[in-house]
């Protein structure tokens, strides 16, 4: 194979990476929420130990919420991830698909329509936890008022 044949084989495959780009950027906001989750369980954690019996379903219903919301972002976690998968399988099937001129045109729409389908369902649960966490919010803001 000469290599201008080779190059658009190589722009067709790369396309696909500028998604694995973005969804890569949505993975680090994810996995930060993720993060910031579990620290203030662990803070919550240590206050249900440490408070007297007045206050405890206060933090404990707090701690279901977090639990709830970590849930949540562990799926969309997940989701994001399987759809960077179906991304770089996409990428080599397109690679060897045009290396060896052979069609496979529905295997690729099948990836892709996966890759698409699991963002989606990421983002679906991404929306569930901000809307979960902003309630949780205003629940804390009712309690206190």
């Amino acid at each position: 194979m000469r290599l201008t044949e080779l190059v658009p084989i190589l722009q067709m495959a790369i396309g696909p990476v500028i998604l694995i780009s973005g969804v890569g950027l949505l993975l680090l906001s994810m996995t930060n929420r993720l993060g910031r989750v579990i620290d203030r369980s662990r803070l919550l954690a240590e206050a249900v130990r440490r408070t007297d019996d007045a206050q405890k379903p206060r933090l404990i219903s707090q701690l279901k919420v977090l639990n709830r919301r970590a849930g949540l972002i562990r799926a969309s976690i997940i989701m994001s991830s399987t759809s960077v998968l179906l991304a770089a399988v996409l990428i080599i099937l397109l690679f060897l698909a045009g290396l060896m001129k052979a069609e496979l045109a529905a295997l690729a729409i099948v990836l892709f329509v996966g890759c698409m389908g699991c963002l989606i369902l990421s983002l679906i649960f991404f929306i569930a936890d901000i809307n979960l966490s902003l309630s949780a919010l205003k629940l804390e803001i009712a309690q206190d008022a």
